[in-house]
């Protein structure tokens, strides 16, 4: 067997590593855009939902027409776009709140939320939580909120089946290794 002599070594290296490294750089920012938009998108369902149904607004034009009658229509609030539009403002604060778990088996990295919002305990093995994690998915969330923020609204206003998948996956390819990942609740 042959030994390899530091000055052989270092170019095997330097090969090596500029072989393997953008695969993994370009993983691990996959990672990080999915699970954003994953948690982009659960963190804009349960606010959804704590709307009061029963809530309105009118929208339309308030011009009376010719034949005395307005064409405003009563819509739900928790649906409509000015909501929806207010929280896409501030939902990327709560990333925040999430913390970093790597599968040992695959060693790709998924986004937790590091409290439930009913209540219910979590398990946090595993799971990472220091500032860089939130500061990265913060500025993910940000990236994608504002670049897609037409798809979210007409999937969120319509309330669109599996918006997860279908936003991250589908309309995206943020998470085009995803669709194995479990829906989880919040």
């Amino acid at each position: 067997m042959r030994e390899w002599s530091p000055p052989e070594l270092c170019p095997a290296l330097a090969l090596a590593l500029a072989l393997l490294l953008p695969t993994a750089c370009a993983r691990r920012s996959q990672d990080l855009h999915c699970g954003a938009c994953r948690a982009l998108v659960d963190e804009l369902e349960w606010e959804i939902a704590q709307v009061d149904p029963r809530r309105t607004m009118q929208v339309g034009s308030f011009r009376i027409n010719p034949d005395g009658s307005q064409s405003v229509v009563e819509v739900p609030y928790a649906r409509s776009e000015a909501h929806l539009t207010e929280l896409l403002e501030r939902v990327c604060e709560k990333m925040k709140e999430y913390g970093e778990r790597l599968d040992p088996g695959t060693q790709r990295k998924s986004y937790v939320r590091l409290s439930s919002q009913d209540g219910t305990k979590l398990d946090l093995s595993g799971v990472r939580v220091d500032g860089d994690v939130a500061a990265s998915l913060k500025f993910a969330c940000e990236s994608i909120a504002e670049e897609y923020e037409d798809e979210l609204l007409e999937l969120l206003s319509h309330q669109a089946e599996n918006v997860k998948d279908r936003l991250c996956s589908k309309r995206t390819d943020l998470c085009d290794h995803a669709l194995h990942i479990p829906h989880d609740e919040l």
